[in-house]
C-alpha cells in the first residue's frame, strides 16, 4: 500500500535556524522574546511564568523535562526534527506536563518516555489548549495522554506517531494518543505506524476530526483499533488511509463507536472518503466501522479492500 505524499515524517525535515534560535553562551533553551538562555528547560518555562513566550530548543538530544502550570508557551525546535527530548520524565508522567493556559509544540522529537505505571508519554496534557505541529513521537509508552478539560481543544497537524502503545504487565493499555474528556480533538495530515499495543487514536472528546492521515499497521504488534471513540463522538473522519496488519490483539474493526458506553451523541458522525484494507498476506474478515451507539451516522464513499464489511451495529 502506498501512502499519499502529503504524509509528514518529522525526522526528515531540514530547516535553517533563525538568529533567535542561537542560545546565549551555548545554552540549549532560549526565550525568543528576550534572548535569555537557560541550561534547563524547566528554568526557561519558569522564566515565562504566567506570560506568553516562546522557548527555542537548539539541535541536540536532551534528557530534560518540564512542568507548565500557567501562561501560554510555545516550544519550538530551532531546526525541526533536530531537537530531541529523550527519556526525561517529570512528575512520573511525561517529558512535558502541561496545565497552563495553552501550549504549542513545533518541530520537536519525543522519544523513550517510560514510567513504572506504563503511561510514560511525550506529553501529558492536564488542562488548557494544545497545538502540536511537525512533531515526532516514538519508542515510548504513549505519545500524548490527557486528563479531562471540557473547555479545552487539541489540534495535531503534520506529525508522526511511531512504535507507541503497550498492553502488558497486567496494566491498563497505553495508546499512541489517548484523549480524555476534552472539548475537541483535531488530527490532520499525520501518520500513525508500527504500534506496540493498544489503539492508535483513542478519544473520549465529544467532537473529533481525523482527516488526510495514514494508519499503517503492517508492522504493528499486538495492536487494537485504528480509531476508538469509546464514549461516542460527532465530527468527521475523512480522507485517511488505513492498513490493518497481521499481528493484532483485536482485529474485529478499524473504527469503533461507543464501545464502552454511549456517553455522548454520535448522530451525524461522518465517516467518508477513506481507504481501508488488509496488509498483503493477511486473510480475515473484519468490519470497517463497529457501532454500539445506534445513532444515525453517515458512512459513505469509502474504498474497502477484500475481507472488509462496511458497518456492523453491535
Amino acid at each position: 500500500m502506498k501512502f499519499s505524499a502529503h504524509i509528514y515524517i518529522a525526522a526528515a525535515l531540514v530547516a535553517s535556524a533563525s538568529p533567535a534560535a542561537l542560545a546565549q553562551n551555548n545554552t540549549p533553551f532560549t526565550v525568543a522574546e528576550n534572548g535569555q538562555g537557560f541550561y534547563s528547560l524547566s528554568d526557561a518555562v519558569e522564566a515565562i511564568g504566567a506570560n506568553r513566550g516562546t522557548i527555542v530548543i537548539a539541535p541536540g538530544a536532551y534528557g530534560d523535562c518540564a512542568v507548565q502550570t500557567e501562561g501560554q508557551i510555545t516550544y519550538r525546535a530551532a531546526v525541526p526534527g533536530q531537537a530531541i527530548l529523550d527519556g526525561g520524565i517529570c512528575e512520573g508522567k511525561a517529558a512535558l506536563v502541561l496545565r497552563g493556559q495553552s501550549a504549542l509544540v513545533d518541530g520537536i522529537i519525543f522519544q523513550n518516555q517510560r514510567v513504572p505505571d506504563g503511561n510514560g508519554a511525550g506529553i501529558r496534557l492536564e488542562r488548557g489548549n494544545l497545538t502540536i505541529t511537525n512533531a515526532l513521537f516514538r519508542n515510548s509508552e504513549q505519545g500524548l495522554l490527557t486528563a479531562d478539560d471540557a473547555s479545552g481543544s487539541i489540534v495535531i497537524d503534520r506529525s508522526t506517531f511511531q512504535r507507541l502503545g503497550r498492553c502488558d504487565r497486567g496494566l491498563s493499555c497505553a495508546h499512541s494518543i489517548y484523549i480524555g474528556d476534552y472539548g475537541s480533538l483535531s488530527v490532520t495530515n499525520s501518520r500513525f505506524e508500527k504500534g506496540n499495543g493498544g489503539h492508535y487514536v483513542k478519544s473520549r472528546a465529544p467532537r473529533i476530526t481525523v482527516t488526510n492521515s495514514s494508519f499503517d499497521d503492517t508492522q504493528g504488534r499486538s495492536t487494537n483499533y485504528m480509531i476508538d471513540l469509546p464514549a461516542g463522538a460527532s465530527g468527521v473522519i475523512s480522507g485517511n488511509v488505513f492498513v490493518q496488519g497481521q499481528n493484532k490483539e483485536n482485529w474485529s474493526a478499524f473504527v469503533t463507536v461507543a464501545a464502552e458506553g454511549k456517553k455522548q451523541s454520535s448522530a451525524g458522525l461522518n465517516i467518508h472518503s477513506n481507504s481501508a484494507s488488509l496488509a498483503k498476506g493477511v486473510e480475515r474478515n473484519t468490519w470497517f466501522v463497529a457501532d454500539w451507539s445506534g445513532d444515525k451516522m453517515r458512512i459513505a464513499n469509502n474504498s474497502l479492500g477484500r475481507g472488509l464489511t462496511r458497518y456492523e451495529q453491535r
